[in-house]
């Protein structure tokens, strides 16, 4: 009596499975544009908390230092001055709660813009710091020059790395860095994200090619560089090229081989397209390289699965009154065998 096959019962299907997909979804079209703005907001954020509000309190010291014509009670002579006083110059002055005496200039402006919910200064450098905030860093007017102050600072520094001088102190800096414990692994790391951000790249990447790397039938996305060394392509015997492969998830570094040109595809991307594929480590596929799998994935929901051969030989089902590749449902040697037994 011919033992009976095993029968693999299949997973029971879940409920909640359209709805996380349908979450996932979601997230996927909310995610990058809200992890854009929150990114912006935060580069705008550490730049207003580390550059701008330090030059606005260093810029307000000095308005202060500069309009602050505060005076003493016995500078004018008198023991009791009052509320107002006139100097030698027929200045007028005010006195203040802490019994000093500011102009009557930082006075009668301060004045006119406190609101009746607002608390009078309670001393006379606050007068004077009330009147710097009000009448010379006016928000609308110091942004912007503070924001064009930063561009031109920042290309000065530029300018004076790209001399010969600028890039002896810069090598010197560096040195000392990589020289302090804990504090030289953060620099290297962030200074491989600022280089790849911000700074030219020095290869002449020509175009994107497919390498089998690190061995035969294993694909690695590459950046073809140049036509690599004479010696090589002689023992080669046939022409060769030179090729980076980044590493995933962050292309700064990777490995420089030399290939036989027979031996590569070229691939239909560009270089925006490669870095996200090697950014998101594989997960990012352009439109038009997406493959069937992929796509027999995407369209799960309310999609008729994939009827081809090649789906139908990765499980897929068939459709209601297809016939299956290998013959009509129920007429397979399993089945056959089943027959068999129960005819016996």
């Amino acid at each position: 009596m011919a033992t009976p096959p095993t029968v693999t019962p299949e997973p029971p299907s879940r409920s909640l499975d359209p709805f996380r997909r349908a979450v996932l979804r979601g997230l996927g079209v909310v995610l990058p544009p809200l992890l854009t703005v929150v990114i912006f907001i935060w580069v705008g954020g550490t730049v207003s908390r580390y550059v701008l509000t330090p030059l606005e309190d260093a810029t307000r010291y000095v308005l202060v230092e500069y309009v602050s014509d505060i005076r003493r009670p016995e500078e004018f002579g008198e023991a009791n001055p009052g509320e107002t006083a006139v100097d030698a110059k027929g200045k007028v002055f005010h006195r203040a709660p802490d019994e000093l005496y500011i102009s009557d200039r930082v006075y009668t402006e301060v004045e006119k813009r406190l609101r009746k919910s607002e608390a009078v200064p309670a001393t006379a450098r606050d007068w004077v710091r009330r009147y710097v905030n009000d009448v010379w860093l006016v928000p609308w007017i110091v942004v912007p020059i503070f924001l064009l102050v930063f561009l031109l600072l920042l290309y000065a520094v530029g300018k004076f790395l790209a001399a010969g001088i600028g890039r002896f102190f810069h090598h010197q800096f560096e040195s000392l860095i990589t020289r302090v414990p804990l504090v030289s692994n953060v620099y290297t790391s962030v200074k491989q994200v600022t280089d790849f951000a911000f700074t030219e790249p020095d290869l002449d990447i020509s175009r994107i090619v497919a390498v089998e790397y690190p061995r035969q039938g294993i694909w690695s996305i590459a950046f073809a560089t140049g036509e690599s060394m004479l010696d090589i392509e002689a023992a080669a015997n046939e022409p060769v090229m030179s090729v980076l492969i980044p590493t995933s998830p962050m292309p700064f570094t990777g490995f420089t081989i030399t290939v036989k040109k027979s031996e590569t595809i070229d691939m239909n991307l560009t270089m925006d397209q490669a870095l996200q594929f090697i950014f998101s480590c594989g997960v990012v596929v352009p439109p038009h390289q997406i493959t069937r799998a992929i796509n027999d994935r995407r369209g799960v929901d309310g999609a008729p699965p994939d009827t081809s051969a090649y789906g139908l030989a990765m499980g897929n089902p068939p459709l209601k009154g297809m016939a299956h590749p290998h013959g009509a449902v129920g007429s397979g040697p399993v089945e056959a065998d089943l027959h068999k037994d129960e005819d016996d």
